[in-house]
């Protein structure tokens, strides 16, 4: 899908991107992505969107305040909702990672939009910060909508995993399908090899960034909802995972950062260091069981 100039918008008031990387055209927009959002040229042409904002828990994020009243954060999420919304293309999708108090928020104001909500995932790791006041929260919603169910971008085939029936229970039945021999679209409940939190001494890791994705989580994303070539934008670029991941999948990306330094790190990785994990996650299995024996068993027993 090709740029389209906002009528808008004066051409003299566009934003302008402070790096740019061809094959494929990758860039990086430095401001408050409210503002980039209303005066890209891309506006209205961006075919897959993805982001992880600021939760407001007090992170020491460079010249960001990550403590607003709630009655302000909630304000700011809807201003970057809904300029998201006007990014995207009329067949684009978008993925919100947001955490439980703030999650139905997001839900709602994106219905009332006119968005369909097509999955409410979770993202699951297993080292949450400890508390002695309520249970361990280990898990982040991965929130997907689009604009046009009907004409949204889907490709299953690209992010299979191995089946329980296949990795556990070695079923014939599953071994003996037309296609996609034991394996399966992925659940909505993500976790796995790969998939914990990026700390300490992960290969992933970009120290000086907070609250960083792993790789594996959005390579499912834009595998899934974008095509090669295809626009993806992420209006909170931080550690730069999504345009890392989608220029190792030949996608044209945005990025958008409030931080210069922030910015230079992630463009550092994006266009120098690239994608640690490219695949490693595909056609895994995420049974939290060992492979079983079939002996003297058949059926369900199997």
């Amino acid at each position: 899908m090709g740029d389209v100039m906002d009528p808008h918008v004066p051409e003299s008031l566009l934003a302008s991107p402070a790096w740019t990387e061809p094959n494929p055209h990758t860039q990086m927009y430095l401001g408050d992505c409210r503002d980039v959002l209303a005066a890209m040229p891309e506006r209205g042409s961006v075919d897959l969107i993805f982001a992880d904002p600021p939760f407001n828990w007090d992170v020491p994020y460079d010249g960001w305040s990550d403590d607003m009243s709630r009655t302000q954060y909630e304000r700011f999420t809807f201003d970057w909702l809904d300029a998201c919304i006007d990014a995207l293309g009329p067949t684009g999708s978008m993925w919100v990672n947001i955490p439980d108090d703030t999650a139905a928020e997001v839900v709602m104001h994106l219905k009332r939009r006119g968005l369909l909500m097509i999955n409410w995932c979770v993202w699951h790791f297993r080292f949450g910060q400890h508390r002695d006041s309520s249970f361990i929260m280990s898990k982040v919603h991965a929130l997907y909508f689009c604009k046009d169910p009907t004409a949204r971008t889907w490709n299953p085939d690209e992010i299979l995993e191995m089946s329980d029936r296949a990795s556990i229970y070695g079923d014939k039945r599953t071994m003996e399908k037309s296609s996609n021999q034991g394996m399966r679209v992925p659940m909505d409940v993500w976790y796995g090899k790969y998939w914990g939190r990026i700390q300490g001494n992960n290969s992933e890791r970009r120290h000086g960034h907070q609250n960083q994705i792993p790789e594996v989580y959005l390579e499912r994303v834009i595998l899934a909802c974008s095509n090669e070539g295809d626009l993806v934008l992420d209006p909170f670029s931080g550690s730069g995972t999504t345009g890392t991941v989608a220029r190792a999948h030949g996608r044209r990306s945005i990025g958008i950062e409030q931080s210069e330094k922030t910015a230079k790190s992630a463009w550092e990785r994006i266009t120098q260091i690239g994608m640690k994990r490219k695949g490693a996650a595909i056609g895994q299995s995420s049974a939290i069981f060992k492979r079983r024996s079939n002996k003297g068993k058949t059926g369900e027993d199997a």
